[in-house]
């Protein structure tokens, strides 16, 4: 896959996220499957794409590059910041991926909160009949 279909897919894993968990119990677990497709997927992308980051500072170009800003004089610093700017497109992605990620995570435990509630419920007005 290439960037932009990384980006794509992200808006897409992106807007299932921000999407209302539903009042009924079966869409809440229906919404938790989803969500672990998309943590999963979300999972595999951002180890992808820490590997293409990765490889892009590691290329010789951005050797050359670290070589020129030490001979410049920058500080270690600066050259990070300069380098950092030279893999942006990839960072931004790791970024997104992780927190979109961690945000799966978060929301299926809301989803089994919503759930554990709705039993607990279904148990009390059991019990009172």
């Amino acid at each position: 896959m290439n960037i932009a279909e990384y980006i794509q897919e992200c808006g897409q894993m992106q807007a299932e996220l921000e999407s209302l968990i539903p009042d009924d119990i079966n869409s809440v677990v229906e919404k938790a499957k989803v969500l672990a497709v998309l943590m999963s997927r979300s999972g595999e992308m951002l180890a992808v794409a820490k590997k293409a980051m990765r490889k892009k500072k590691a290329s010789e170009m951005m050797a050359n590059l670290k070589e020129l800003a030490k001979q410049a004089g920058l500080t270690a610093s600066e050259r990070n910041a300069m380098l950092d700017t030279y893999a942006a497109e990839e960072m931004e992605i790791v970024d997104w991926l992780d927190r979109i990620n961690a945000h799966c995570s978060r929301t299926i435990e809301l989803c089994r909160s919503i759930i554990s509630k709705e039993k607990a419920e279904m148990a009390f007005l059991h019990f009172q009949k």
